[in-house]
């Protein structure tokens, strides 16, 4: 474990400041279960960042717990428009990070950001810092005030 040197992992970090620490790792932190192996915590505790599209093209960024699933389907009655799991050129231009390193601040476009509400039961949490093998720890309330995004339920039962 290492201080951010990455170019998105220090945007992140400046973007955070001083009182988050965002740190890389050797090996990736891509997947849920690869962050939680590497940190050395429960995969619930990881806040995945999922970018979606809707199918007039608005970009949601959904940050869910690691081991939570997305219920399309409800977050499309949520937003009143059916949703599609993006791919990574979308995400990529709407985020400017790629898959497995989208950092839940700092995109490149404005995001309709949801939040599951299950990380609300869970501290600390752990989320993506611009690169895949780059994270930061948060608590979920201070996720809620870095995002602006409102906790749903979005998991699927």
């Amino acid at each position: 474990m290492k201080p951010a040197s990455a170019p998105g992992a220090r945007r992140v970090q400046e973007l955070l400041g001083p009182d988050y620490a965002v740190v890389e790792f050797e090996t990736s932190t891509r997947t849920s279960a690869e962050a939680a192996t590497v940190i050395g915590c429960d995969v619930a505790q990881i806040a995945k960042s999922l970018v979606f599209r809707t199918v007039s093209g608005r970009p949601v960024l959904i940050v869910a717990s690691g081991v939570n699933r997305v219920d399309e389907k409800k977050v499309s009655l949520l937003l009143g428009e059916k949703i599609e799991r993006a791919d990574a050129d979308f995400v990529r231009e709407m985020t400017g990070f790629p898959i497995g390193g989208v950092a839940p601040l700092g995109h490149s476009t404005t995001l309709e950001i949801l939040l599951d509400e299950d990380l609300k039961a869970l501290d600390p949490i752990w989320a993506a810092a611009g690169t895949p093998n780059a994270v930061f720890r948060l608590s979920a309330d201070a996720l809620a005030t870095i995002t602006g995004g409102r906790f749903l339920d979005i998991a699927k039962r």
